[in-house]
């Protein structure tokens, strides 16, 4: 059941619009370019310590995620 859910989002990620990177709950960050479960749940802490996201941008920050990462991840996500 979860897979049949994470492939319903992943779908209507990519076809309705980008993941809110400082709502997503850790399985819709696995929808991204490169984020497994590792970097999402860094993701996670990050938001959890820094507080939300002010740009996209800012998730060079977190540890796993550099620029090439950033960059083709960029266009999948959002923070609205």
């Amino acid at each position: 059941m979860v897979k049949i859910l994470t492939i319903l989002f992943l779908f209507f990620s990519l076809t309705f619009g980008a993941v809110n990177i400082n709502r997503a709950n850790s399985a819709q960050l696995q929808t991204l370019y490169g984020i497994g479960p590792a970097k999402a749940e860094e993701i996670l802490k990050y938001r959890k310590s820094h507080g939300a996201f002010n740009s996209v941008d800012e998730l060079v920050n977190v540890k796993g995620i550099g620029p090439k990462t950033l960059k083709k991840l960029k266009s999948q996500a959002s923070i609205r």
